[in-house]
């Protein structure tokens, strides 16, 4: 289970780099729903592993992953990805309410932050909570961005 949160760790940060590169937009939407898959996939293995009673310090390198991934997502939706150019899962509120989505954005990259921050400690309670937080912050976003 470690070994695969840290490959899909790593698949994240390499597509956080990919909005930079010089992509068609189908590859970069692909790259992006990979992200999502991957996110969710971490996010559900740090589930697993507080419900195993597993310490926060044992999700430190996924927990910090999600976090670098949630910085990188606004610019992973550029102009030329929405619905009207390539077929996306992303309503086009994303760049209609691009304000909306950069709040939501944001307000999940600082659950993730502190996510990260918890499992640097021991305290499962509080690395549980937030873990609660960041699936909310998840869950916020993908009600009105997500087709």
């Amino acid at each position: 289970m470690k070994k695969t949160l840290i490959l899909a760790a790593v698949g994240l940060l390499c597509l956080g780099g990919a909005a930079n590169a010089q992509v068609s937009p189908e590859t970069l939407v692909k790259a992006r729903q990979a992200g999502m898959i991957l996110s969710g996939s971490i996010v559900g293995g740090m589930k697993a592993a507080v419900d195993a009673g597993q310490a926060p310090s044992s999700q430190r390198n996924a927990a910090r992953a999600l976090s670098r991934w949630a910085h990188t997502l606004p610019e992973l939706f550029p102009e030329g990805t929405d619905p009207d150019t390539v077929d996306t899962g992303a309503t086009p509120a994303v760049w209609t309410d691009r304000d909306g989505f950069n709040a939501r954005a944001a307000e999940f990259a600082a659950a993730a932050d502190r996510l990260a921050q918890l499992s640097e400690g021991e305290d499962a309670a509080a690395f549980s909570a937030q873990w609660a937080t960041v699936r909310a912050g998840c869950q916020s976003c993908h009600s009105v961005y997500k087709d």
